[in-house]
């Protein structure tokens, strides 16, 4: 049998189909399919078994990415050690900062009390800053950064808000050193504020009590009784706190009982206190008279020492 020539040939095989047509054709083969497959689920077997023959090609296709982004962490390690470090210097910075501030906040919380108590003091006052403490666990002092040219004299008056703490001994031009009423040299007049019996107080070495060695056992003292300075001999102003009554012994054929008060004045923990002076003493208020002011207060109460006699 003859073949046939290109001429006997249908028309129709050698027409070539249109690429616009092959497009609409899929289209509406894959919708066709889809919508059997969401009525029926009937292509669900040939989708896993594509899945599994296309998992080796999309682990493939993922390498280059997963390469590039491994490589690009590790040399990145050194850019986030060196962030890391500049954070943790950071917040090392914020958290000495907050420390400080703090620090300020209880700094004006103690001087808004020295103000506070200031404003109730019929007397001119000068706040000064203590700047150290007596390292000698005998001998009760502290150093303050205001002197004779801010008008500080030797003999005034060392309160805080609380109380009274002790009084200046020496003074330069620049600063000024103060004993302490717990010095165990050191004594001051008081009166007990509920019955206005009058004593001294003296110191023990411990910030944190006095005796009352000079009560006799009849007294009238309880624990709790408020100690006022009286104001005797001139070396302390009158009716400032001084201490607190913590405890009363009575001890069976002594002359006198044994009594312990507590400061008022916050003696080993402010960092600010308050010098003052009468307002009337105008020669002790100038700087130009803080000597010889200093010497009268000196030579009045014989410095920083108490005695009964006072």
């Amino acid at each position: 049998m003859l073949g046939l020539s290109d001429d006997d040939k249908p028309r129709f095989l050698g027409r070539r189909i249109a690429p616009g047509l092959k497009l609409v054709a899929i289209t509406i083969i894959s919708i066709v399919l889809m919508m059997v497959d969401n009525a029926h689920d009937s292509l669900s077997s040939v989708r896993g078994v594509l899945a599994v023959a296309l998992e080796p090609v999309q682990t493939a296709a993922e390498i280059p990415g997963d390469a590039s982004n491994y490589l690009k962490n590790y040399f990145d390690r050194g850019d986030l050690i060196q962030k890391n470090k500049q954070l943790s210097q950071k917040v090392l910075l914020l958290q000495g900062r907050l420390q400080q501030l703090a620090a300020l906040q209880a700094e004006n919380e103690r001087i808004r009390a020295l103000l506070a108590s200031a404003s109730s003091i019929d007397q001119n006052v000068l706040i000064a800053r203590i700047l150290s403490v007596s390292p000698d666990p005998y001998r009760q002092y502290v150093k303050l950064n205001k002197g004779s040219s801010d008008g500080v004299f030797v003999g005034q008056t060392l309160v805080d808000a609380h109380g009274i703490m002790g009084q200046v001994t020496n003074v330069t031009p620049l600063d000024s050193r103060a004993i302490l009423i717990s010095d165990p040299n050191n004594g001051i007049p008081v009166q007990i504020n509920r019955t206005g019996l009058q004593t001294i107080a003296q110191g023990t070495g411990s910030s944190e009590a006095l005796t009352l060695p000079f009560l006799p056992n009849n007294a009238n003292v309880k624990v709790g009784d408020l100690l006022v300075s009286s104001g005797l001999g001139g070396r302390y102003p009158a009716n400032y706190p001084v201490a607190k009554v913590t405890r009363v012994v009575h001890r069976p054929g002594q002359e006198f009982l044994s009594v312990t008060a507590r400061p008022t004045a916050h003696l080993d923990r402010g960092r600010e206190a308050l010098l003052v002076w009468n307002t009337t003493d105008h020669t002790q208020s100038t700087p130009d008279n803080a000597g010889k002011s200093g010497k009268s207060a000196g030579n009045n109460g014989d410095g920083a020492s108490g005695t009964p006699g006072q």
